[in-house]
């Protein structure tokens, strides 16, 4: 994407400043790879802030990116040989969503909802063994298939629903990201790192298993970096049925993993 090419920096002087940086910790390098990164604080932050209330103001977002940005500094590791900026965007991206779910600003009965619908999938899934159709899960929630689909969009306008959320972990102090599937994980104990690589594949599983056009949405968001207006262009959809698919396959995510903790699959 166009965009994109303007956070890319020459990959030589990329490659010698981040080693210069983790052999020194030297605050002026630090500072200037927090300079140097900035503009991909803003891009996350424009790409969060499509369909948000007006009342969520651009810069707070770039504020609460700028937590992920640090925290991306600090824990990147050069021996992966996986690009900052692939690793970042998703340490920048959490970290918005954290925040804005600290101000919890999604109605209650919204989060309700979504709740109600994530554990009716994962009861029907569990009982199914295999992924429920949209017809199914209505009929277990009592509403017609129409009425579900509009449920959905209800809660994708005011939902934040999100990858980071499929991979928590359960525990407050440790949260799972895509992001922290590339971190190097000798911190970790061996319980942890087998759990960690347990979850990952049944995220991959879950997402493969998806139906086609919601796993497309998936992939073209968070692995290809498309805002939901253009993916509506690539599948010649409107952005916000691109926003209920996103919605939807994320629940489904979501249930997969509950059953997953719950020994079920």
């Amino acid at each position: 994407m166009g965009t994109e090419q303007t956070l890319i920096i020459n990959n030589s002087d990329e490659d010698k400043l981040w080693a210069e940086y983790k052999k020194t910790k030297s605050s002026q390098l630090r500072d200037r790879l927090i300079r140097q990164y900035m503009p991909l604080v803003k891009y996350v932050a424009g790409k969060v802030s499509v369909g948000l209330p007006a009342s969520m103001e651009f810069d707070d977002l770039v504020g609460f990116g700028q937590f992920g940005l640090l925290d991306a500094i600090s824990k990147y590791d050069l021996e992966k040989g996986v690009k900052f900026k692939t690793y970042a965007v998703t340490r920048i991206r959490g970290a918005i969503f954290d925040e804005m779910r600290q101000l919890d600003w999604v109605p209650r009965s919204v989060r309700q909802k979504s709740r109600e619908i994530e554990d009716t999938i994962s009861e029907l899934e569990s009982k199914l063994g295999r992924t429920a159709t949209d017809a199914e899960i209505a009929q277990q929630l009592n509403l017609s298939e129409d009425e579900y689909h509009q449920t959905i969009m209800k809660v994708s306008a005011s939902s934040i629903v999100s990858l980071n959320d499929v991979w928590s972990s359960g525990d407050d102090s440790d949260h799972l990201s895509i992001g922290d599937t590339i971190e190097s994980p000798a911190s970790l104990n061996p319980d942890v790192q087998v759990e960690r690589e347990e979850i990952r594949k049944v995220i991959v599983q879950a997402i493969n298993e998806l139906p086609e056009k919601e796993k497309m949405v998936i992939v073209l968001y968070y692995h290809e970096d498309l805002t939901f207006k253009e993916i509506g262009q690539v599948l010649d959809v409107s952005e916000s049925r691109i926003s209920q698919l996103h919605t939807k396959a994320n629940l489904r995510l979501k249930a997969k993993l509950t059953n997953f903790r719950k020994g079920i699959i």
